[in-house]
């Protein structure tokens, strides 16, 4: 048993089953909507239903209202349908038909970049390469059934190596193993790729791109393809940290900016130490945005981070004149989904 979903305003259609939120369902058939958590917690897929009726899953409540899901407004990542639909989301102009795949990668290296950050770098069967855009993310398939997405801080042209920054979370199974117990040449199975978190290069647009923590990772890969791509758009870089050490590959981010004249470099600490002798910007890292543009309504704009962040840099920049199709996000969560 199966339900059709129909799309406004493509009028393209596909089967769901009843087990599948309607994002699922759409990769399945190839249909490319707008997602990003897959967690109901950063509002990428948020969308309209016209016609039916489904059910929603677990979600952030502040991502979306009771008067929005009164007026038919969803969380399509979350939303299971419970009869046939017609619902409303612009479908995402994207011209390799990338579909997500299981397979095994290696663990080729590990390397600790800070007290709490792991660089893992993942090999590929010789036999295999995975076809992805910089900026999309894996799922790491543990053995209770339970998935961890991390984002690919590779561009799409290394498509052998793949890697990944993990941040340790205490008390969380994963990435407490990764730091502790996880050695080279470890196998594991992964899906992939996920995501609409991606340069738009039909754009001619400047680039400002906001990273907090490891939300560094989605951004370094697609910074990385577009000057292999030999893109020419004037891009600013803010990534946002709580003190010095945090500011992993900081030399590279300088590199970049010494090496490539339309590339600007803005660190931003919240809470310096003494011994950092930081002579940089202070604050939040959206707040220092904020302070360099007037208005942003001439920008495209990519956000990566903690959902609390990603959620109030996106009310911030609305209101300074971003026009809201022009506001990329990913919202890091803990875990993804256990997919039925």
């Amino acid at each position: 048993m199966s339900y059709t979903i129909k799309l406004l305003p493509s009028g393209h259609a596909f089967q769901a089953k009843p087990s599948q939120t309607i994002v699922e369902a759409a990769i399945d058939a190839g249909i490319h909507l707008p997602y990003g958590c897959r967690n109901g917690v950063c509002g990428a897929c948020k969308g309209k239903v016209v016609e039916g009726k489904v059910h929603l899953e677990d979600y952030q409540s502040s991502v979306i209202s009771e008067e929005e899901i009164k007026n038919g407004m969803t969380l399509f990542c979350r939303a299971i349908a419970t009869e046939n639909l017609i619902i409303e989301i612009k479908e995402l102009a994207i011209t390799n038909n990338i579909r997500p795949k299981i397979f095994p990668v290696r663990v080729e290296a590990l390397e600790q970049l800070t007290h709490d950050v792991m660089l893992m770098k993942l090999k590929l069967p010789s036999t295999d390469q995975l076809q992805f855009v910089a900026g999309q993310y894996l799922e790491f398939l543990l053995k209770d059934g339970k998935r961890r997405a991390f984002s690919i801080a590779s561009p799409s042209h290394e498509s052998s190596l793949l890697e990944i920054h993990l941040r340790l979370i205490p008390g969380g199974e994963f990435t407490e193993y990764v730091f502790k117990e996880m050695k080279e040449k470890s196998i594991l199975r992964v899906e992939g790729p996920f995501g609409n978190f991606f340069l738009r290069e039909d754009s001619k647009k400047p680039i400002i791109f906001v990273a907090g923590g490891t939300g560094f990772a989605p951004i370094k890969g697609m910074i990385e393809e577009s000057i292999q791509k030999g893109m020419k758009r004037p891009i600013k870089l803010y990534r946002g940290a709580r003190v010095l050490e945090d500011l992993y590959m900081d030399a590279l981010c300088k590199r970049w900016a010494h090496e490539f004249s339309h590339i600007e470099y803005i660190p931003v600490l919240s809470e310096s130490l003494s011994e950092d002798k930081w002579q940089g910007r202070e604050g939040l890292v959206h707040e220092a945005v904020l302070k360099d543009f007037i208005s942003l309504n001439d920008y495209q704009l990519y956000c990566c981070g903690a959902p609390q962040m990603v959620e109030v840099a996106h009310k911030a920049f609305t209101a300074q004149g971003l026009p809201e199709d022009e506001f990329y996000s990913d919202a890091f969560t803990f875990a993804a989904p256990v997919k039925k």
